[in-house]
């Protein structure tokens, strides 16, 4: 498939390999000057653009090409450095910027990088702008940008920026999300991932009374995610145990999803604390409609343990950004996905793994109880996840082999489970996820499904 073909912007933002397409320098400062281009158009002006990135080795040289574009092209940019994905969307929306520009992978390893664009209200770029930019990409492809003075000025008097954007959203996460909880005797260790949230998530849990105890917070341009954060919970789980702490909490490198372990080591991830937080609204009375809204991937058990308290779970597409959607739509205040990223349309229209923490936190010290305990009120079917590297990404029924895999399969679970087929938002893999009553036998039907995927496709 020839490179153009292919979608830029997945579920996610651009994502790929840091300095080949479309993160090489040439296509970053077009994706700016066209995006730049757009605004002007809307605005009728000189649009306000600031960018944060996470910790990897390529960011600060993406996010010199992402100012050479923008400021070529007639607007003003200003760094906020080494920031959270959330906390851009943060300064975005309470700053009159008219753009918000992230440069991260998320969880994704070191090598990878990737762009994301905010809106003034916090929300990620609009479908239509991305489509414009997109077909602008191809057209003007090749055409030089004037750059001279540009790199002399953009590393001039960053600096004080920064350090001025970061403590806003400290004090913002510290003072306003925080207010009034006091963490005073709860031992917490915390894992940051060697990402964004390694100066600001110590310093939050610290002003509000924790004892902390961190790992993962050294980063040095290659370690952001490796063996640690919330794809890698191990260190985590052993500081916590081998500490006896109320429990842990670990970001991804952008720290815009959290995942949390008990006292005893388990996981608790996004399910598990959508349910925790959504009993704990209700019984605040300020649960909307008394719905939830999670994806697809999110187990059935959660679905159930919901029914109890006469709370419904409306189900959306894999993405934060189909999440956003309903929630909006529906008027509701809780949702997010499995992997940890939450979103509070109260408070913020990103999901910020520093605000679930803050929120569960503050739930369970209502609760009287430990996490462990309201994390046991939530059954759990077993759920399995084969993920598969294709070629290509094709709808799944035009290929026989694997629809005649999947039709049986999906007799067999004769409603006592659920199968779910989809590709990856951002990387090129296939996702096989089967729920059901027995582990072996659902392991069994995805590793079957994968392998037709695999001769198929892979």
């Amino acid at each position: 498939m020839p490179e153009m073909e292919q979608r830029l912007f997945g579920t996610d933002g651009i994502r790929g390999v840091a300095g080949q397409f479309p993160l090489d320098r040439e296509t970053v400062q077009l994706i700016a000057r066209l995006l730049v281009t757009h605004l002007t158009e809307i605005l009728n002006g000189e649009p306000q653009l600031v960018i944060g990135r996470d910790t990897r080795e390529s960011g600060p040289e993406i996010e010199l090409a992402v100012a050479q574009g923008a400021l070529a092209a007639g607007a003003s940019v200003r760094s906020a450095g080494v920031i959270t994905t959330p906390g851009v969307a943060y300064i975005t929306r309470t700053t009159p910027f008219d753009a918000g520009i992230v440069i991260s992978a998320s969880h994704n390893p070191f090598r990878d990088n990737g762009i994301k664009i905010f809106s003034p209200s916090g929300k990620k770029l609009a479908d239509e702008m991305e489509q414009k930019i997109e077909a602008d990409i191809s057209k003007h492809r090749g055409s030089g940008i004037p750059v001279d003075d540009v790199q002399g000025g953009w590393l001039g008097g960053q600096a004080k920026d920064e350090t001025a954007f970061r403590d806003r959203y400290t004090s913002f996460l510290s003072n306003e999300i925080g207010g009034g909880l006091d963490l005073s005797g709860l031992k917490i260790g915390i894992d940051c991932a060697n990402g964004a949230a390694s100066e600001i998530g110590p310093k939050v849990f610290k002003e509000l009374g924790a004892d902390i105890q961190v790992i993962s917070a050294k980063p040095d341009g290659r370690n952001i995610n490796e063996g640690c954060g919330s794809l890698h919970l191990e260190g985590l789980q052993k500081l916590v145990t081998d500490q006896r702490l109320d429990l842990g909490i670990a970001f991804d490198g952008d720290a815009d999803r959290a995942l949390f372990v008990d006292a005893t080591g388990k996981l608790v991830d996004g399910d598990v604390t959508l349910y925790i937080l959504a009993a704990d609204f209700k019984r605040r009375g300020v649960l909307a409609g008394n719905r939830v809204v999670a994806t697809v991937m999110s187990n059935i058990g959660l679905e159930l343990a919901l029914r109890e308290h006469d709370i419904e779970l409306d189900r959306v597409q894999v993405g934060d950004r189909y999440v956003l959607e309903e929630l909006l739509t529906r008027g509701a205040k809780l949702g997010g996905e499995q992997s940890g990223h939450i979103i509070f349309p109260d408070i913020s229209l990103a999901g910020d793994g520093i605000i679930t923490a803050i929120e569960l936190l503050r739930a369970v010290g209502e609760s009287g109880v430990s996490l462990a305990e309201l994390a046991s009120r939530m059954p759990r079917y077993p759920q399995i996840l084969v993920n598969v590297r294709v070629r290509s990404k094709p709808p799944f029924d035009t290929l026989p082999a694997v629809k005649a895999s999947a039709d049986r399969i999906e007799r067999e679970l004769e409603g006592r489970g659920r199968l779910l087929l989809r590709y990856s938002g951002t990387e090129n893999l296939a996702r096989v996820m089967i729920e059901g009553e027995e582990e072996k036998k659902i392991n069994e039907q995805a590793n079957e499904l994968a392998e037709m995927i695999r001769q198929s496709i892979g």
